[in-house]
């Protein structure tokens, strides 16, 4: 396929969209991701902006972020990331990024930054599903259900990315009928990263937006009584 890559060039790919070129005091400037057809991918604007706003900390582990989509990004154009330092504190940290294109804003997003202290914490119950080695990759799906993908998203749908998902049923843009039930997906990165925490942090970042509109979608279907759906992310919190 001409959109082939392997896991290696995936992950090559996906690190240095995060590796930003400073152009001046708090701005920043990412490349964006090869192989994708439309607009720019909405984890690709999120991780790079989290990216930006951790140039301006000292190694303190990022916190929470919250994020807004404004306009559509054109694929075609790098992203200028602007970093507005609004606290910096003993424990916690806050940053304001805005990521622009034709200079106008496609982006904004809040992050907090905390040090790492002692704490409380939990976690829910493990949910019952079967283990990914029992269940189909995206690119599987898309062989097995290559029929209902229309043509110019064929090879996209198929193609190996840096972060592998595998779903319980299929996504969505493949099977357009409702389904019951939460959407459930396993994702990992496809090769080992470095070992870079606040650069974890960015790739799942990147990786939140993946399947994320599936679960709007599944219990209604891609054709429902309001008319075929046109999807987006719009609002964004990790």
């Amino acid at each position: 396929m001409e959109w082939e890559v392997s896991p290696e060039e995936a992950i090559r790919d996906l690190l240095e969209l995060l590796d930003l070129e400073e152009i001046d005091v708090n701005i920043y400037r990412g490349t964006n991701e090869k192989r994708r057809p439309g607009r720019l991918f909405g984890g690709q604007v999120a991780a790079q902006a989290l990216a930006a706003a951790g140039e301006t900390i000292d190694e303190t582990p990022a916190h929470s972020l919250h994020g807004y989509f404004l306009r559509p990004g054109d694929p075609a154009v790098p992203v200028v990331y602007t970093v507005d330092r609004i606290r910096d504190g003993r424990s916690f940290t806050t940053r304001r990024v805005v990521a622009q294109q034709h200079g106008k804003a496609i982006f904004n997003m809040a992050a907090s930054f905390h040090k790492a202290e002692p704490g409380y914490f939990h976690q829910q119950e493990m949910p019952a599903v079967p283990p990914p080695e029992d269940l189909l990759s995206r690119t599987e799906w898309a062989e097995k259900l290559a029929d209902r993908i229309r043509p110019e998203f064929r090879e996209w749908a198929g193609r190996r990315g840096p972060i592998e998902t595998r779903h319980l049923e299929p996504p969505t843009f493949l099977n357009p009928d409702p389904l019951p039930g939460p959407s459930s997906v396993w994702l990992k990165a496809v090769r080992e990263l470095p070992d870079d925490p606040m650069l974890h942090q960015c790739i799942l970042t990147y990786a939140s937006d993946m399947s994320l509109l599936d679960a709007i979608v599944k219990p209604h279907g891609r054709h429902a009584e309001l008319g075929p759906l046109m999807t987006a992310s719009l609002d964004h919190a990790v």
